[in-house]
């Protein structure tokens, strides 16, 4: 890994085609390494969970609608998806320099699928709330992360009881991990174990989103 951070580094400041063009074959000793331990993180989770698969995101930036025209990115960046559609959730890990982190959860719900969230929330929030402020939930997580509109979405009561979960759109977790975190001989099995934190949040949410209003199920 400390190979991968001083590439990043370097990448960073030296984000053009020219630098990486020269700086190429290092770039993909360092692909095969990281490959090896992000897979050996898959077949963790896969004897705990039910994966899809495993999407290590290329380097390249698609800069054809972006404001940011760099061509690379300046991290390394992998997800992993449970198998639908009766799991819901996905992995991700990002590696880099000053900003490293594990996390997931629900980046963009579906229009019918977080209408679905937020009609479960306003039924009853009693089992979010209990998943939110587990002891290990908040050690790994401190918080439900994500996007929210501003008030209260069409159709909801603004002074609703759960009306901070309702207005969510995104349902995210995070821990972050400083550089010397990552680049110590633990890493691996910390970000295993805060991965396999997420279950019981990924198993309600699946049960939601698996379920009508009356508790039967969809599929």
């Amino acid at each position: 890994m400390k190979k991968a951070f001083e590439f990043l580094t370097h990448l960073k400041e030296n984000n053009n085609r020219e630098w990486f063009a020269q700086h190429k074959s290092e770039y993909d000793i360092i692909v095969k390494e990281n490959k090896v331990f992000f897979t050996q993180i898959y077949n963790t989770l896969q004897e705990h969970d039910q994966l899809k698969g495993i999407h290590i995101f290329r380097i390249y930036n698609d800069v054809r609608f972006s404001k940011d025209k760099t061509p690379y990115k300046s991290y390394l960046g992998v997800g992993y998806s449970r198998s639908k559609p009766m799991l819901r959730g996905g992995y991700y890990i990002q590696l880099e320099p000053g900003n490293s982190f594990v996390g997931g959860g629900f980046w963009g719900p579906e229009a019918k699928d977080l209408l679905r969230i937020r009609k479960e929330f306003e039924i009853s929030s009693t089992e979010i709330e209990k998943i939110i402020s587990d002891k290990t939930f908040i050690q790994y997580f401190g918080e439900l992360k994500g996007d929210a509109v501003k008030t209260a979405p069409r159709g909801f009561d603004k002074n609703h009881p759960a009306i901070d979960l309702i207005r969510k759109k995104q349902f995210l977790v995070m821990r972050k991990f400083t550089d010397k975190e990552v680049l110590s001989d633990n890493f691996q099995k910390e970000a295993q174990q805060t991965l396999l934190a997420m279950r019981p949040f990924f198993d309600y949410m699946s049960e939601v989103l698996t379920t009508d209003l009356n508790g039967e199920p969809l599929f």
